[in-house]
């Protein structure tokens, strides 16, 4: 019995089984996602307020100059719409953390992580998953925007989709790396905010970076080195056919480092989310 276990181990898995893998793992979170509408509702009611109220309200007073890749002035709607796009995915990421460090309370992450299968490729593919879900928030979100004449060119709608697939991994990817450290659910919460928040407003989601460094250089700076900021304009210029090479890098490079952190904390041996004293994960 032991030889056959053994030579099974280093046979190693198969595509089949690796693709199986995934599509369960996608299809739990869409099942999930597809049963808690009331998460669909609210992942489109934080951008959406900051559409319909704030945006009209601030029109007047946040003037947007002609700045790449807008090729003529435009409403201050407009601009904030890649921010707001970006801020869907920014929740959506640390609700899938949120739901991790609740299945690994539960039982069922545990389950998942101890399968035969490499930890790196099951982290992996909760990361496609919730990318996926955050996907599909951001296109309805756009839906919306389009009966609120917000419409990019409409290559726009396929270019900006690979510059949304890399920004969810990275903010997947970061959301995965903090909840590693969360020994219980109902510390996330307060962690959320210390990360969400900073992270949306220290960004050029709701005002250009010129104007932050006329306000402040110090917060300028700020904003340049925060990879929220990078993802935003990754975005904004895939929306308009454009490629960003700095903010490509700064997301790209960002993700690889977030998901070798989160890769290197999820393992028992070595990471923050060590066994207790039971024996099993804390």
């Amino acid at each position: 019995m032991s030889s056959v276990t053994v030579s099974q181990e280093r046979s190693g898995f198969s595509l089949a089984q690796y693709v199986t893998c995934l599509n369960g793992i996608v299809w739990r979170e869409a099942l999930r996602f597809l049963h808690q509408r009331e998460r669909f509702v609210s992942a489109l009611v934080r951008p959406l307020v900051w559409l319909f109220i704030f945006a009209v309200g601030f029109r007047q007073v946040l003037g947007v100059s002609i700045i790449p890749p807008y090729e003529t002035y435009i409403l201050y709607e407009v601009y904030i719409a890649p921010g707001l796009m970006a801020m869907i995915q920014l929740f959506n990421g640390m609700q899938s953390s949120l739901s991790m460090v609740y299945d690994r309370e539960m039982g069922n992450m545990r389950t998942l992580l101890v399968s035969p299968l490499p930890r790196w490729y099951l982290l992996f593919c909760k990361l496609v998953a919730g990318t996926a879900v955050s996907l599909l928030q951001v296109y309805a979100f756009l839906l919306i925007a389009w009966f609120w004449d917000i419409a990019p060119p409409p290559i726009g709608y396929l270019t900006v989709l690979p510059a949304l697939i890399l920004s969810g991994l990275m903010l997947g990817a970061l959301g995965m790396l903090i909840s590693s450290g969360i020994k219980q659910l109902e510390n996330f919460a307060g962690v959320m905010n210390f990360v969400i928040f900073p992270m949306f407003f220290a960004s050029s989601a709701l005002y250009p970076l010129w104007r932050v460094q006329e306000g402040s250089p110090l917060l300028y700076y700020v904003c340049l080195f925060n990879p929220f900021t990078h993802a935003v304009e990754l975005t904004r210029f895939a929306l308009y056919g454009q490629i960003n090479w700095i903010s490509l890098a700064v997301v790209g490079g960002c993700t690889l480092i977030f998901m070798v952190g989160a890769i290197y904390a999820y393992d028992p041996s070595r990471g923050l989310a060590r066994r207790g004293p039971a024996g099993g994960e804390t």
